[in-house]
């Protein structure tokens, strides 16, 4: 059986997304089909429409998503049909060698749907980041369906699934910030501000926010930061420097992937502190640092993959902190739209008028 639903698929490289009708299979083993109810409108969505991530067009664009599992495949144990879900874009193999030595967070065999969807020509569509929902229903591996609570309401709880996660995760997997730590976050859009949540959850002490956007620096505080840096007039490391004593903070987390801002997180650490890379960088990207800086200065660089989460435990938790009141990722929804809507939100996002707009369904 197959089944007709709307979407919204970026057809050509650079052209305005089309909702059109497509064509979801049944799921086949290991997978399920998955009724969306919202997906959050992400940056990665946008470069996959501008062709920044490869040429495999049609792509059926969307990955923040949380929905209601409406049939499994054979062989899928641990979900059934009416269960509330978040979709996470990495789903751990259990088998690959990184998997095998207890990182599941660094799968390199992660798992998606083997069965395509298609416009109604059969042309096969590509999911963006294996996931594809910015369409009424979706077909996913299993693992990439995570149960939550349902209490959790869909417009806020998709955000988990790819923003909140690899903020938050960055924060506290990757840079591992705990009690009495001082933070800077460079980048206040949706992840940087998933950031500084996640330090301030995880008890820093003084977390600074770093942005040219004064709407983006008003938010940050919002979740939790104690300090606010306008770059465009200030240089953003002395300021950093200023207020930790001259010393610089201990962990410094770019959420912005450009060359400079790569540059102005690694000077304002702390000695031996922790620089974490999460903002993407375009492919041809490139930073040049004095090698004896690099050496004299100690410390780790790390990159930050989906916030080196693992969605199993880290999904449920971020929804119950939600439920707690203790994370308010309410705060990170601007707006609310449809798939009619979504290249203007788009538009929204790249001019920063929006946190995250999301398309519900």
């Amino acid at each position: 059986m197959t089944h007709e639903v709307r979407a919204a698929v970026a057809v050509k490289r650079g052209a305005p997304v089309e909702v059109q009708t497509i064509v979801v299979p049944d799921p086949g083993p290991g997978e399920v089909l998955v009724a969306v109810q919202a997906c959050g409108v992400c940056h990665t969505d946008l470069h996959y429409r501008e062709g920044a991530v490869n040429d495999e067009f049609p792509f059926l664009l969307g990955h923040e998503a949380a929905g209601t599992v409406e049939a499994v495949g054979e062989g899928v144990s641990g979900l059934a049909p009416g269960d509330y879900v978040v979709l996470a874009w990495r789903a751990p193999c259990g088998g690959c060698r990184s998997c095998r030595r207890g990182r599941p967070w660094y799968c390199f065999d992660s798992r998606n749907a083997a069965r395509p969807m298609t416009l109604l020509d059969g042309t096969p569509l590509t999911g963006a980041l294996g996931i594809g929902a910015f369409a009424e229903k979706t077909l996913v591996a299993a693992g990439q369906a995570v149960k939550v609570d349902p209490a959790a309401r869909p417009e806020a709880a998709g955000l988990v699934g790819c923003g909140v996660m690899a903020g938050y995760g960055a924060a506290v997997n990757t840079g591992q910030v705990g009690r009495g730590d001082s933070v800077a976050v460079i980048g206040c859009g949706g992840v940087g501000a998933a950031a500084i949540a996640g330090a301030a959850l995880n008890g820093a002490m003084k977390i600074v926010a770093v942005d040219v956007d004064g709407r983006k620096l008003d938010r940050a505080e919002r979740f939790g930061a104690t300090h606010t840096v306008d770059s465009r007039g200030t240089d953003p490391v002395a300021a950093v420097r200023a207020l930790t004593d001259g010393h610089g903070v201990d962990i410094a987390i770019d959420a912005v992937g450009l060359p400079e801002t790569f540059r102005q997180a690694f000077y304002m650490r702390d000695h031996a502190g922790t620089l974490v890379q999460v903002g993407v960088p375009t492919p041809d990207t490139t930073v040049e640092l004095p090698l004896v800086d690099v050496f004299s200065r100690g410390g780790a660089i790390k990159s930050s993959w989906y916030g080196d989460c693992l969605p199993s435990r880290d999904f449920p938790f971020l929804i119950d902190q939600y439920l707690y009141g203790l994370l308010d990722l309410g705060a990170f929804v601007s707006e609310t739209t449809t798939l009619d809507g979504v290249e203007d939100a788009f538009a929204k996002m790249h001019r920063g008028e929006v946190l995250r707009s999301v398309v519900v369904l």
